[in-house]
C-alpha cells in the first residue's frame, strides 16, 4: 500500500485488544438469519491464492468516460477473485435478488457510492472496499441488526466506542455517512496491517472478530497448515461473507457477463457539507435547503431527533442547493432556528410526568429551563422545543438563547395588541403564555407571564 498506515490508526491500536472479544459487523438485514441469508459454505474444489492483496490486481486500463462513476470503480478494483464454489454459491445469491441489487444500487447508490469510493480511493485502498457497505447494510444507513449493529458499515456499540465514534441522545455516529465511514476504514486498514497483508483475512475479522481469525491463523500455524482464509476454521457466517464482497465485485466489475444492469451513476458528489452556526431544526433545515425532509434525512441519518444536535458543525445538502442553503441560514434569527412551547406547571405535576406528556427526558427539561432540581411549582411555565413533527422526542436547546421568562402588570389603557408591540411578541403568544381567552378584556393590575428574547 503506498499510503502509510501508522499514524492513522496508533489510536485504534492502544485499545485494539477489547475488539478481540467482540463479534465484529453484523452483515445481515433486519429480520433476517444467517442460515437463510448466506449460501451454503461448500467444500474448496480447486486451488485459490493463499493471499488476497494489492499484488494480485490485474492490470487496468484508463477508463474512457470521466463521467461515470461505474468506470472509476472499476477501474480501481485490485483483486482477481478466484472461481471456486464459495464465490460462485455467492455469486448466484445475488443474481437470484438481481432486480432487488439493481434497484438498491440505483437508489441508495445514488446518494452513497461516490462518497464510498471517494474515501476508499483517497486512502489507497482497492475500490471494493466501496461495496461492503452492500454486503454489510444493503447501502442502507438506517438498517439495524439483531445485534444492534446499526449504519452503512453495520458497527455494533463496543467497537463504536472503541472506534471513538460519538453515540449520544442527539446524534449517533455509527449512522453518519462520514464518521462511520472513517471508523470503518481505519478499522479495516488496522486489521489488514495487523494480519500481515492478507485482505480476505482482514475482511473475516471484521465480520466475525479479530481475536476469533487471529486464534485460528495461530492454531492453523501451529499444525503446519495453510493459513489464507479459505483454509482458517471459522463460523459459517464468516465463511459466507468473505465471498459475498468478492462475488458482488466480480458483478461490477464485469456486469455484461452477469447480465446485471447498473444504473447509471454520475461520477460527481451527491453531497456537500454546510456549516449550521449552531443548532437548527431539520425540518427547518429543509425548507431553507429546498429540498424534501427524507432526502435531507437521508443524507444525514445520524441526527436521532428532530434537530441537529448541539455539537454538530454542519448538515450535508445536495450541491445545487448549498449556496442557497447558506444564504438563508444567514438571514436566520437565533430565535427561528429552534422554536419554542410554553407549558404552565398545575397542581400535582411532576417533571416526569410533563416529560412523559411531551415524549423527552427529565434531565433535557431540566437543561432547557436551567433547573438544578426536580422541583417545580405551580403556576410556573416551562419552555418546551417545538419541532414540526410530533413523533420526534423533545430536547434541550443548547447553544442558544432560551427566552426569559417576564412578570408584567398590565397597566391601565393596556391591551394585548399594545403589550404585544411594546415587546415585540405576538398576541396569540401571550393567549396561550396566559391561557387566556383571546376575545376577553385584560385588567389593570392583572399578572401576566411574557417570554422575551432578549431577556
Amino acid at each position: 500500500m503506498k499510503r502509510h498506515i501508522i499514524k492513522s490508526l496508533k489510536s485504534i491500536a492502544i485499545v485494539v485488544s477489547a475488539l478481540f472479544a467482540l463479534a465484529g459487523c453484523e452483515t445481515l438485514p433486519p429480520g433476517e438469519s444467517a442460515d437463510a441469508a448466506r449460501p451454503a459454505a461448500n467444500a474448496i474444489t480447486q486451488a485459490v491464492p493463499a493471499r488476497l492483496s494489492v499484488e494480485n490486481r490485474p492490470i487496468r486500463l484508463p477508463h474512457s468516460n470521466p463521467d461515470d462513476l461505474w468506470g472509476r470503480l472499476q477501474h480501481g478494483m485490485q483483486w482477481q477473485v478466484p472461481e471456486n464454489a464459495q464465490v460462485a454459491d455467492a455469486r448466484n445469491y445475488y443474481l437470484r435478488q438481481r432486480s432487488g441489487l439493481q434497484r438498491v444500487l440505483a437508489e441508495r447508490g445514488e446518494l452513497y457510492l461516490h462518497f464510498l469510493v471517494e474515501e476508499v480511493e483517497r486512502r489507497d485502498l482497492p475500490l471494493e472496499l466501496a461495496l461492503l457497505p452492500l454486503v454489510e447494510s444493503q447501502l442502507d444507513p438506517f438498517a439495524v441488526s439483531s445485534q444492534q449493529a446499526v449504519g452503512l458499515w453495520q458497527i455494533i456499540p463496543s467497537t463504536g466506542k472503541t472506534l471513538g465514534v460519538t453515540s449520544d441522545w442527539w446524534f449517533d455516529g455509527r449512522r453518519d455517512l462520514r464518521d462511520s465511514t472513517r471508523a470503518a476504514l481505519d478499522y479495516l486498514e488496522y486489521l489488514y496491517a495487523t494480519l500481515d497483508g492478507d485482505w480476505l483475512n482482514a475482511l473475516a475479522a471484521y465480520n466475525g472478530g479479530i481475536g476469533r481469525v487471529s486464534r485460528a491463523v495461530a492454531s492453523n500455524a501451529a499444525r503446519g497448515r495453510a493459513t489464507d482464509f479459505w483454509s482458517l476454521p471459522l463460523p459459517r457466517e464468516t465463511r459466507n461473507y468473505v465471498p459475498r464482497l468478492l462475488a458482488l465485485s466480480s458483478l461490477i466489475a464485469e456486469p455484461e457477463r452477469w447480465a446485471v444492469n447498473l444504473p447509471p451513476l454520475q461520477n460527481r458528489p451527491a453531497f456537500v457539507a454546510v456549516p449550521t452556526g449552531g443548532q437548527l431544526e431539520l425540518g427547518r433545515a429543509a425548507q431553507l435547503a429546498g429540498v424534501p425532509k427524507a432526502r435531507l434525512q437521508a443524507l444525514n441519518p445520524g441526527h436521532l431527533r428532530w434537530a441537529t444536535a448541539p455539537h454538530a458543525g454542519d448538515l450535508l445538502v445536495p450541491p445545487d442547493r448549498a449556496t442557497a442553503f447558506q444564504q438563508q441560514l444567514a438571514q436566520l434569527s437565533a430565535e427561528q432556528r429552534v422554536q419554542w412551547d410554553h407549558y404552565r406547571v398545575r397542581r400535582g405535576d411532576t417533571l416526569s410526568r410533563i416529560a412523559r406528556l411531551f415524549s423527552t427526558r427529565v434531565d433535557l427539561l431540566r437543561a432547557a429551563n436551567n433547573l438544578h432540581s426536580n422541583f417545580i411549582r405551580e403556576g410556573a411555565t416551562l419552555v418546551i422545543p417545538r419541532g414540526d413533527d410530533s413523533a420526534l422526542s423533545i430536547a434541550s436547546r443548547s447553544g442558544t438563547k432560551i427566552p426569559e421568562a417576564r412578570d408584567y402588570k398590565v397597566r391601565p389603557g393596556d391591551s394585548l395588541y399594545r403589550i404585544a408591540g411594546r415587546f415585540k411578541v405576538r398576541v396569540e403568544d401571550i393567549v396561550a403564555w396566559n391561557a387566556l381567552n383571546a376575545r376577553a378584556p385584560i385588567f389593570p393590575g392583572q399578572q401576566l407571564t411574557l417570554y422575551v428574547g432578549d431577556g
